[in-house]
C-alpha cells in the first residue's frame, strides 16, 4: 500500500530545507520524491531513495527530523511534527523490511533447509512437461503441413501460433523460477545484468520492441523485469541472443534503479554525506554482503592481535605455558575460581586490568553491524539485544563510575573556599572536568553490565605531604568505604543494587575535607538507526558538611554514532547543578554535532546566582578547554584544560586480595580473554556470570526471598545510599 505525503530535505548547496512531495511503495522498495505534488502527477521525479539494505535514524535530540542511510549516502528530511516522523518511521521500516536482504536470506535458509529439493524437482517436473508441449506443438506443425485442406490446414497454424507463445512464456517462468533460486541463495554472486541476459537470451522479443524507446518497448521491459508475459510478431521474431539485451536491462533501470539518486548529475541539490562512514553497504540487489562476515571477523581478530606492550607478550608466554601443560578444562567456565583452574598468575589477570589506552578496532563493516541491527526497531531498548563480545571494554560500569573522580584534587579543592558563590564554581568545575576521563578510546565501546550484588571499591592519592597529620590518621577512613585508606585520600565505593532496572549505587568521599557525594544512576540504551543513545537515570548529591551545602546533579547522554562506518563517541543533552541552601544553580548542555558541518564535544552553560541572574556563561569542549566568562569582568579565560591536566590514577586493592564479587575478580576471565585476543573465550566466561545471575534470581522468586545488599541500604523509590556516611561516622 502507498503512502505519501510533505516532507523536507536537507540539500547541502543552499544549506537548508527544501520542500518535497514523496511516495513510499514499500512493493517496489522505493521513497520517490517530487518537487510538487503536481509534478508526481505528471511524473516527474526528483530523485529516488532505494530501501532494500538501507538502515533509518532519528536523533533523541530533535523530534521532527529523520535520516535513511543507502548505497554510502544519508538523505536527511524533516516531518511536521513528532507524530508525523513517527508513521514515516512505521512505514518506512515495514518497507525496509519487506525489502531487506536480511528477509531474503531468511526465507533463502529455510529454502534451503526444508524445500530445496521439492523447488528442484518442480522445475524438473515443468520443464519435463514443457518438452512434452514442445514434441505435441512440432507434431502438429508436421501435420499442418500435410493438411490438404487449406481450412484446416490454417487452422493447424493458427493454433500452433498460439502454443509456441505459450512454449515460450513457459520458458520464460521456468527461467524466473531458476533465478529465483540462485537470488536466494546467500551464497550467490549471480549480477544484476546477468540476471536480464539469462532471462531474455531465453525469449524471443521483437527487435524493435528493444531497441526503439517508444512506449511499447517501455512496456516490453517493465514486463520482462516484473515477470510479465511477453506476446511478439510472429512474422518478424529474432533471438534476443542477435540482440543488445543492455539496451532492454537500460529501459528497466529506468522505472526500476540500481541505486539511491537525487535529480541529475548537474543538479543544485545535493544530499549530505558523512565523509567518516567510508566503508558501506554494497548497492548490489545480491546477498554478497553476507559473504563478508567471515572475512571482517577475521579482519578484526588480525586488527585485534596487533600488540607489542609488554603486558601483551607476558599473556602470550603465560598462555603457551598453560597450553603445554594441557591441564585446563575449556568446557568449564568456573568464573569464581578461575585461577586454580586454569594455572594463571593472579599478576597476569592485573596486567589485563592496565589503564594504557585501548587499541582502536578498524572500520567494522556494515554486514555484522547490520546482523545486529536486524534485531531491533527505531527507539528499541538494547538490552533485549545480543551484542559481540568484541566491543566491550575491559571494565565494568561501576569501574567506569569511579573515573568520575579522576581529578579527586578538583573534588576536594571544592572545600577551600570561602564564599557560595567560588565553591560553587568550584563545583561546576569539577563535575565538567569528569566526563573525559571516562573514555578512553574514541571509538565507543561498552563497559561489562555489573552482576547483583558486585561490588568495586579504590582510593585515588592526591598527594598530602608525608609528614601530614591526616595522611597517618585512619581513624575514620578505617570505618569507611575502603578501609585500607588513610583520612586524606578520596576513597570510593559502588554496589550493583538492583537489576531490574540495573541500579548502581555509589558513594565517594574525603575524610579530612568533610566532602561526600552519594548516588545512583542506571543507563536506558536505545537504538536510534544509524547510532545508540545511552541515558543516564539518575542524580547524585555532593555534600560538603561543614557548610552543610547539597549540590544535586544530573548526568547526561551518550551516543555512540556512526555504527555503520567508523564508530565515534559523543555527549548530549541538558543537566542540571543546584545547591537548594545557596540559591546558586547552574544550566549546562553538552551539544551534539549537526549533521551539516559543527563541531563535535562542545558545550554551553550558564551559572545563576540566588537573585537567578547569570553571572558566568562557559563554552568549548568537555574533552579539551572549556572557557568562562564572567558578567563582571567580560574576560574570557581558561575554565579548565583536560589535555594538560593530569589525570590522577585510582588504587585498587590486588584481585588475589579481592572478595568473590568484587568486579575486577568477578570479571577477571573475560578482561584476561578479551586482553589475549580469545573472543570465544571471554564470551564464556561472559555467559557464564549472566547464566548463573539468572539462575540465582529464579532461586530467590522461587522462595520468596529479597535480595540483601551489602554496603547500601534503600533510601527510596529506586534508590539506595551508603549505610555508614562520613557524616554519621563524624556524629
Amino acid at each position: 500500500m502507498l503512502f505519501e505525503g510533505p516532507l523536507s530535505k536537507w540539500t547541502n548547496v543552499i544549506q537548508g530545507w527544501q520542500y518535497r512531495f514523496f511516495v513510499l511503495d514499500p512493493t517496489q522498495g522505493m521513497l520517490i520524491y517530487y518537487t510538487s505534488k503536481e509534478n508526481m502527477v505528471k511524473g516527474e521525479r526528483r530523485g529516488v531513495v532505494l530501501l532494500r539494505g538501507a538502515y533509518l535514524g532519528i536523533d533523541s535530540e530533535d523530534d521532527s527530523t529523520f535520516t535513511i542511510r543507502c548505497h554510502g549516502k544519508t538523505f536527511h528530511f524533516q516531518a511536521r511534527d513528532a507524530e508525523e516522523r513517527q508513521k514515516w518511521i512505521s512505514n518506512l521500516e515495514e518497507a525496509i523490511s519487506l525489502n531487506s536482504i536480511n528477509t531474503v536470506c531468511v526465507f533463502a535458509d529455510k529454502l534451503s533447509v526444508s524445500s530445496t529439493s521439492l523447488f528442484e524437482r518442480k522445475i524438473a517436473e515443468a520443464d519435463a512437461y514443457l518438452q512434452l508441449l514442445i514434441d505435441q506443438v512440432n507434431a502438429l506443425e508436421q501435420k499442418s503441413e500435410q493438411e490438404q485442406d487449406n481450412k484446416e490446414q490454417e487452422s493447424c497454424k493458427r493454433v500452433v501460433t498460439s502454443a509456441k507463445r505459450l512454449i515460450e512464456a513457459v520458458k520464460y517462468s521456468i527461467v524466473s523460477l531458476q533465478l529465483a533460486k540462485v537470488h536466494m541463495d546467500p551464497h550467490s554472486d549471480v549480477r544484476s545484468d546477468v540476471d536480464y541476459q539469462a532471462v531474455l537470451s531465453h525469449m524471443n522479443i521483437h527487435k524493435d520492441t528493444i531497441l526503439h524507446g517508444n512506449e511499447a518497448s517501455s512496456h516490453t521491459a517493465h514486463s520482462t523485469a516484473r515477470g510479465g508475459l511477453m506476446e511478439e510478431n510472429e512474422g518478424d521474431r529474432t533471438s534476443i541472443g542477435s540482440l543488445d539485451y543492455r539496451t532492454a536491462v537500460k529501459t528497466v533501470r529506468k522505472n526500476f534503479p540500481v541505486s539511491s539518486y537525487s535529480s541529475s548529475d548537474d543538479d543544485d541539490f545535493y544530499d549530505a554525506d558523512e565523509a567518516m562512514d567510508t566503508p558501506t553497504i554494497s548497492p548490489s540487489p545480491t546477498t554478497d554482503n553476507l559473504q563478508q562476515t567471515e572475512t571482517i571477523n577475521k579482519q578484526n581478530n588480525n586488527v585485534l592481535s596487533k600488540t607489542t606492550d609488554k603486558s601483551t607478550l607476558l599473556l602470550q608466554n603465560v598462555e603457551s605455558n598453560t597450553i603445554d601443560k594441557g591441564k585446563m578444562n575449556e568446557n568449564q567456565i568456573d568464573g569464581t575460581n578461575r585461577a586454580s583452574n586454569s594455572q594463571i598468575p593472579f599478576e597476569i589477570y592485573e596486567a589485563a586490568y592496565e589503564e594504557e589506552p585501548e587499541e582502536e578496532l578498524a572500520p567494522i563493516d556494515g554486514t555484522i553491524i547490520s546482523h545486529l541491527i536486524s534485531q531491533a526497531r527505531i527507539s528499541m531498548d538494547l538490552t533485549k539485544i545480543t551484542l559481540p563480545t568484541f566491543i566491550l571494554e575491559r571494565r565494568s560500569f561501576l569501574e567506569m563510575l569511579a573515573d568520575f573522580l579522576a581529578h579527586p584534587d578538583q573534588f576536594v579543592n571544592v572545600t577551600d573556599y570561602h564564599t557560595p558563590r567560588d565553591r560553587f564554581i568550584q563545583v561546576v568545575k569539577w563535575y565538567l572536568s569528569a566526563f573525559h576521563a571516562g573514555r578512553k578510546s574514541a571509538v565507543p565501546k561498552k563497559p561489562y553490565n555489573p552482576i547483583l550484588g558486585e561490588t568495586f571499591q579504590c582510593y585515588y592519592d592526591i598527594g598530602s605531604s608525608a609528614n601530614s597529620t591526616a595522611s597517618k590518621n585512619t581513624k575514620l577512613a578505617k570505618d569507611g568505604p575502603v578501609p585500607w585508606s588513610s583520612d586524606d585520600n578520596v576513597t570510593f565505593i559502588a554496589e550493583q543494587t538492583s537489576h531490574h532496572p540495573p541500579i548502581a549505587s555509589f558513594y565517594a568521599e574525603c575524610p579530612a575535607k568533610h566532602i561526600q557525594i552519594d548516588g545512583c544512576l542506571w543507563t536506558k540504551s536505545k537504538f536510534l538507526g544509524l547510532s545508540v543513545a545511552v541515558h543516564m537515570i539518575g542524580d547524585a548529591t555532593l555534600t560538603l558538611l561543614e557548610h552543610d551545602e547539597r549540590y544535586v546533579m544530573t548526568f547526561p547522554s551518550a551516543y555512540g554514532r556512526s555504527i555503520l562506518g567508523v564508530p565515534w563517541f559523543e555527549m548530549g543533552g541538558k543537566v542540571t547543578i543546584d545547591c537548594e541552601k545557596t540559591g546558586y544553580s547552574a544550566n549546562i548542555e553538552f551539544l551534539t554535532k549537526p549533521f551539516y558541518n559543527g563541531k563535535k564535544h562542545q558545550i554551553t552553560g550558564s551559572l545563576h546566582g540566588p537573585d537567578k541572574k547569570e553571572f558566568c556563561k562557559i563554552d568549548g569542549e568537555w574533552n579539551g578547554i572549556m572557557y568562562a566568562k564572567y558578567s563582571d569582568t567580560k574576560i574570557s579565560d581558561i575554565f579548565f584544560d583536560t589535555k594538560s591536566t593530569p589525570v590522577i590514577k585510582k588504587n585498587v586493592r590486588p584481585i588475589a586480595e579481592q572478595s568473590e564479587f568484587e568486579s575486577r575478580c568477578l570479571w577477571k576471565d573475560v578482561t584476561y580473554y578479551l586482553k589475549s585476543k580469545q573472543l570465544d573465550k571471554a564470551t564464556e566466561s561472559k555467559l557464564f556470570l549472566e547464566q548463573r545471575q539468572r539462575e540465582g534470581a529464579k532461586e530467590r522468586a522461587e522462595k520468596s526471598i529479597k535480595w540483601q545488599t551489602k554496603y547500601f541500604v534503600e533510601s527510596g523509590e529506586q534508590k539506595w545510599s551508603y549505610e555508614n556516611k562520613l557524616n554519621k561516622r563524624l556524629k
